[in-house]
């Protein structure tokens, strides 16, 4: 199986327990590796024929705009649409991290990963 991999997707977005999280918000780094068979978009070269990363992009970048107060919420969102969107998908990753979480302790981030399939 091969992969397509979205590395650092930085984003800004408002999810978290806390009052203030939802109001402030905080920066955020998605990462996304998908694995699907592209052996016909090697062979076609043509876009209809792979999973589309820009489309993935765009899910990711939809999905983190809908607040939510875990980030295993949000994971779970952009996979169930990546599944929903790009039938060629079989599984993948998906990791959410946020940056300098209001936690007390230094902490640069946290992240959740996400695995899922058909």
């Amino acid at each position: 199986m091969d992969t397509i991999t979205l590395n650092n997707i930085k984003l800004y977005a408002y999810h978290g327990c806390l009052e203030e999280e939802a109001r402030i918000g905080s920066e955020y780094r998605v990462d996304v590796v998908v694995k699907a068979d592209l052996r016909k978009a090697a062979s076609t070269d043509s876009l209809k024929d792979t999973a589309d990363y820009v489309l993935i992009n765009h899910i990711v970048k939809e999905e983190m705009k809908i607040p939510s107060k875990l980030l295993e919420h949000v994971a779970r969102r952009i996979a169930d649409r990546i599944l929903k969107e790009i039938g060629l998908v079989t599984k993948g990753k998906i990791s959410v991290s946020k940056i300098n979480p209001p936690i007390r302790g230094d902490v640069s981030s946290v992240s959740v990963g996400y695995s899922f399939s058909r």
